[in-house]
């Protein structure tokens, strides 16, 4: 498969839903020119599909080694990493003040969706260490930001995340991992770090010459639960005063886990201190790590909702292929009995433009969200809390989206979609993931119907859907839609007992999503027949759109009764009895 940068989409995401030129208004984000962002996005397409890409498969097939705690990859990764370091693309909205060029994190988000389409795997490295910047930069000491940010900026040194243990799963309030505080000698002021981490992804690797990990931990002392935990960035390579590399530091890898897709990143168990000479430096105040810990994971989740379109993509352009070249059947009804291409037939069409749908309609709402967060790193404050609340929507129904177009992409190629080579399955395997981590979509439902339905005594939410109706005045299936999320925002806010909200909280979230993806879908068809962008942006979009609307929106909308169900019958058997 040869792999096509969805350009044009992405540059109309980027003009109507995040609202590139608006945000090019602003002091801080005027080099955000036309041309220039149009640079970055061919630029980037051409980069993935001649770097990127031709690992896809390479990776999947023959993924990396651990041996004797060194972790090593096919030949191509290293020196494709390395060109993405030197041309820049990690850099693109970094502080100006540690070399990186401040442009909008839709700029960003675009450069990481479209590697993401030519290899999710790949991506999920420089991915971390967008998490790792935003921590250090909010948190960091000034000492720490000099130190650290110049290379995580421009990737030279990459960043992970350490949060999970084996006995804590998703209860980061569980873990073990301690931090003693460090009274004499050359690394007095800093801390001991002990403990095991589990799925830390690009934990190790021969990339790059330091990896900064950064570690959630325990200081003795600190009260139990979540209000104990600190952060600490903890590298892979000790770090001098000057910049310069010293020891290895005591940490390592000690397997890679045996995974169903994403081969090519190493999702490593890492063991800290085995020695007692780990060295961490504590990243703000003790036991306020998980202030810290929701930094980096917000920007994570929307980039793992990222990873939903990403796949997608990738599912979709294999699935067009196969449908053009692969001749079987004759067209039903047609007088001419000779087989045409299974494009041609009405259920294959049917699953195409649902796929192209979906992608669309998650691409639209991804560059929406990060259109409000560039909006709330200018200082607007209803931005920042629309893209909190938008947060778990694209994180949970973008990658639910992602599996369900991986899926179709599978049974368009029919039992040859089962057969690796074809490279379908790859989609489907390297997409299952993303629904769990980061937060299982599970999580980000009740995110929803929990902290986010409550902001602003629900004002926040309700504003976002009254926006989504009013939006859709030409669309009544959408402005229907819209109108029952309010009334089921409003049950759960008035009504519905905890358990309640929690039972419909993932056929609510799925709702709302799809209210808003199809706003945003509908605004891009509006502007094309406003001329407001170029007509060869997007050709397909209006028949897209309307496939979103007539088909997309009535099944969210039959969600309605789920979500207002209740949880009585979820308890109407025991525990024995329903495993039974």
């Amino acid at each position: 498969m040869t792999f096509t940068p969805p350009s044009a989409d992405q540059l109309l995401a980027l003009a109507v839903n995040a609202g590139i030129a608006d945000l090019a208004a602003h002091e801080r984000f005027a080099a955000a020119s036309p041309d220039l962002v149009s640079a970055i996005v061919e630029g980037i397409g051409a980069f993935a599909a001649g770097e990127w890409a031709p690992l896809n498969r390479l990776g999947d097939v023959s993924p990396p080694v651990a041996r004797n705690g060194v972790v090593t990859h096919p030949d191509g990764f290293a020196r494709a990493y390395r060109a993405y370091v030197e041309q820049g693309w990690n850099a693109v909205s970094g502080p100006v003040e540690h070399g990186g060029q401040s442009l909008p994190l839709s700029l960003a988000a675009c450069i990481q969706e479209t590697l993401g389409a030519a290899n999710m795997a790949f991506t999920l490295l420089p991915m971390l260490t967008v998490g790792a910047i935003e921590a250090l930069a909010h948190h960091g000491s000034a000492a720490q930001q000099r130190l650290y940010l110049p290379r995580l900026v421009s990737g030279e040194w990459p960043g992970t995340m350490n949060l999970t243990e084996p006995q804590a799963g998703s209860d980061v309030g569980a873990l073990r991992t301690s931090a003693m505080p460090i009274t004499d000698g050359p690394h007095a002021g800093k801390y001991r770090i002990k403990g095991t981490k589990i799925f830390i992804t690009w934990g190790e690797h021969q990339l790059a010459e330091n990896i900064i990990h950064l570690v959630l931990a325990r200081t003795p002392g600190a009260p139990a639960g979540s209000r104990g935990i600190s952060l600490f960035v903890v590298p892979k390579v000790l770090v001098n005063a000057d910049g310069s590399l010293g020891p290895r530091n005591d940490l390592k890898v000690v397997s890679i886990e045996h995974k169903l897709g994403i081969h090519a990143s190493p999702t490593c168990v890492m063991s800290y201190g085995d020695n007692d000479q780990c060295i961490g430096e504590l990243v703000g105040a003790e036991n306020a790590g998980l202030k810290a810990m929701f930094t980096m994971m917000n920007a994570a989740r929307i980039n793992v909702g990222s990873q939903g379109v990403q796949i997608a993509e990738g599912a979709l352009q294999q699935a067009m292929a196969y449908a053009r070249q692969r001749v079987q059947g004759a067209r039903a009804g047609s007088p001419d009995r000779a087989p045409v291409a299974i494009i041609e037939h009405p259920d294959v069409r049917r699953m195409l433009l649902r796929m192209r749908a979906l992608t669309q309609g998650g691409r639209a709402l991804l560059y929406y969200i990060w259109g409000q967060a560039d909006r709330a790193a200018l200082g607007d404050d209803a931005a920042s809390a629309r893209a909190d609340v938008l947060v778990p929507l694209i994180k949970a129904w973008g990658t639910d989206m992602g599996c369900e177009v991986a899926s179709l992409g599978l049974q368009v190629h029919g039992g040859m979609g089962y057969i690796e080579e074809t490279g379908a399955a790859q989609f489907f395997r390297d997409a299952r993931i993303a629904p769990i981590y980061e937060g299982t979509n599970g999580i980000q439902a009740a995110d929803l119907v929990t902290r986010k339905l409550g902001m602003e005594q629900g004002a926040v939410l309700l504003a976002l859907l009254a926006d989504a109706g009013a939006g859709a005045a030409q669309a009544p299936r959408l402005a229907a839609l819209a109108r029952d999320c309010a009334e089921v925002a409003r049950w759960m806010s008035a009504e519905a007992s905890l358990d309640d909200r929690l039972a419909g909280s993932v056929p609510f979230t799925t709702m709302c999503a799809v209210a808003v993806a199809g706003w945003q879908l509908l605004r891009q068809a509006e502007a094309m027949d406003r001329g407001e962008v170029p007509a060869g942006a997007a050709a397909t979009k209006r028949v897209t759109a309307r496939f979103f609307l007539d088909h997309i929106v009535p099944e969210a909308a039959g969600l309605k009764a789920s979500a207002m169900a209740g949880a009585n019958l979820l308890y109407q058997l025991d525990a024995e009895d329903l495993a039974s």
